[in-house]
């Protein structure tokens, strides 16, 4: 189902893409708004839940959204993600004490466990071997420019009109992604097919974790790590630096401009120069942004932080995109890149969860927060220089036995 290396890519690639956009739109618009919207609500020292819950359910429905994007289709369960995405921007404007506003936080986090799991198995599917780490960078600016444009979005609706519009506009979006959707074709073999039963929701050990993409998870978790941080402190410490109004996703739109830049420009990288030895730069190249970071007195060191960080996530995040499907086994791909996903959702989760307990509120601990991601990203550094430098496609060349299916994969 793979294109042809030297033709364009397909209309439904570039709606996948459009897709994607819209749906990262949809909830980052709400980003910069919510900790001072608990705060409002009475619940300032659960600033760290607002990220941690989130990660928490969208990392538990990975397995799942993972073996039904291999058993009942790919597009079922991105529809399922964007549906969530929907419904729960509606129901933010009631949600109106502490316990309902950090139960919908936690009900939201279904939609990033399911549609980007969906994603990345449907391009795959539709995207040759040797354009894998271009095709992924390519989603990856289309994701990125709705982490870019969200937060400073979001601000403006909130502060132009009120927030409820703001959270009313992120549920119109999540439609827009939803119905962007259903103009699709399932990628997902007929043969492997099944109808959804509950019995498809039963999970062996096997089938929550796969193992062969074990090493670009690890490295996912610890670089994004430093993510979940700063969602949790950035909009504080904004507006500490006098980043108030529309100006206070300022540092999102900085990191993720940078990044798109950097997808536009470099990524093929991976596909040339192999995907591990790219890891090893971008890595590097993050934990510098986070030593600025850590030093940032002034507005334009802040930011200048936010470029370098957008550059080493740039290429990031489309080399372990594509590393991961290099090595999951074509029947199990759905499943590869979910495991991937529940690495990263610890990575941010636990990194948002930390950065909320450290801060505690007090902008004297800004640095020690931003330290602690310094020290997890110098780990995945570590670990990359242990990890053997193979080219970009070793996984198919040499192939390697699937797994014995479980009974409920026997059609």
């Amino acid at each position: 189902m793979a294109t042809s290396a030297s033709r364009p890519y397909s209309i439904g690639f570039w709606l996948m893409c459009f897709s994607s956009f819209l749906f990262f739109l949809s909830f980052n618009l709400l980003l910069p708004e919510l900790p001072d919207h608990l705060s409002r609500l009475g619940g300032g020292e659960y600033k760290g839940y607002i990220i941690a819950l989130f990660t928490l359910t969208a990392a538990i429905s990975r397995p799942y959204s993972g073996k039904l994007a291999d058993t009942v289709g790919r597009i079922p369960v991105m529809i399922f993600g964007s549906l969530v995405c929907f419904l729960c921007g509606f129901f933010y404007p009631w949600a109106l004490t502490v316990t309902g506003f950090l139960t919908l936080r936690l009900l939201h986090g279904f939609s990033t466990g399911f549609k980007p799991t969906g994603t990345a198995a449907f391009i795959a599917d539709i995207v040759p071997l040797e354009r894998r780490g271009e095709a992924m960078g390519l989603l990856g600016v289309t994701g990125a420019l709705g982490l870019a444009f969200g937060p400073a979005l979001g601000s403006w609706i909130a502060q132009t009109f009120t927030l409820n519009t703001m959270f009313y506009c992120s549920s119109a979006v999540a439609l827009l992604s939803l119905l962007v959707q259903g103009t699709l074709t399932e990628t997902l073999p007929e043969a492997q097919r099944q109808r959804f039963s509950l019995g498809l929701l039963k999970l062996k050990w096997s089938e929550i974790l796969e193992p062969r993409v074990m090493s670009p998870a690890i490295v996912t978790m610890l670089c994004l790590f430093p993510y979940g941080a700063m969602l949790t402190v950035v909009p504080d410490q904004s507006r500490l630096l006098g980043l108030e109004g529309s100006t206070k996703g300022l540092f999102y739109v900085f990191l993720t401009v940078a990044s798109l830049a950097v997808r536009l420009v470099a990524s093929k990288s991976s596909d040339i120069h192999g995907r591990v030895p790219v890891l090893r730069v971008s890595a590097g190249i993050l934990a510098v942004g986070l030593a600025l970071l850590v030093w940032s007195p002034t507005v334009e060191w802040f930011l200048a932080a936010s470029v370098v960080m957008g550059v080493g996530m740039g290429l990031n995040s489309p080399s372990l995109y594509a590393w991961t499907i290099d090595l999951s086994h074509p029947e199990r791909r759905g499943r590869g890149v979910a495991t991937m996903y529940i690495a990263l959702e610890i990575g941010i989760g636990v990194g948002a969860l930390l950065a909320g307990w450290l801060f505690a509120n007090k902008p004297g601990r800004l640095p020690y927060v931003h330290g602690m991601s310094l020290a997890s990203v110098l780990v995945a550094v570590v670990y990359l220089y242990s990890v053997k430098s193979t080219g970009p496609m070793v996984a198919e060349i040499i192939p390697q036995p699937a797994p014995e299916p479980s009974p409920e994969e026997v059609v």
